[in-house]
């Protein structure tokens, strides 16, 4: 009997310490300073959601179909920020995905659901953001080198 392999669709992998705080002192540098400065305050450096609701979408993502999970960054407006704080703070998207094999090879296509109110995407938002709430006191994190305004300067923590 032949059996067919699946072929794994795995592309991150794990990182450690250095690697973690290079792309994220990286980041601090060369968007978060001029995105902080643009909206008129630190901007959101992370996005903290627990194992237990994490789960629960991926559940509900393999439930319909999902074999991935596509993360959008994207920022909040006035309208559509789960509190006051958030407004204007960058954030991401979790969006269920299944891949499909094309004449250009394979896609990650988002997935949608048929609901009362009609089709909407399967997708997970407003988890805690940092800034503004860091859990250290301080509104900018603890991880890589951290580029601060002051007005008076430019602070390197």
């Amino acid at each position: 009997m032949l059996v067919a392999k699946k072929k794994s669709m795995k592309v991150g992998k794990l990182v450690n310490t250095e690697h973690v705080n290079t792309v994220i002192r990286n980041y601090k540098q060369e968007r978060w300073l001029q995105n902080s400065k643009r909206i008129g305050k630190e901007d959101s450096l992370s996005v903290w959601y627990s194992v237990e609701e994490l789960e629960e979408f991926l559940d509900k993502a393999k439930d319909h179909g999902a074999d991935g999970i596509k993360i959008y960054f994207g920022a909040y407006d006035v309208e559509h920020a789960p509190q006051p704080l958030y407004a204007g703070r960058q954030t991401v998207v979790l969006v269920a995905t299944r891949q499909k094999e094309t004449r250009n090879g394979a896609v990650n296509k988002d997935i949608y659901l048929n609901t009362e109110d009609g089709n909407t995407i399967l997708a997970y938002n407003a988890g805690g953001l940092c800034p503004p709430f860091c859990g250290n006191g301080d509104g900018i994190g603890d991880i890589g080198i951290t580029i601060v305004d002051k007005g008076d300067g430019i602070i390197i923590a």
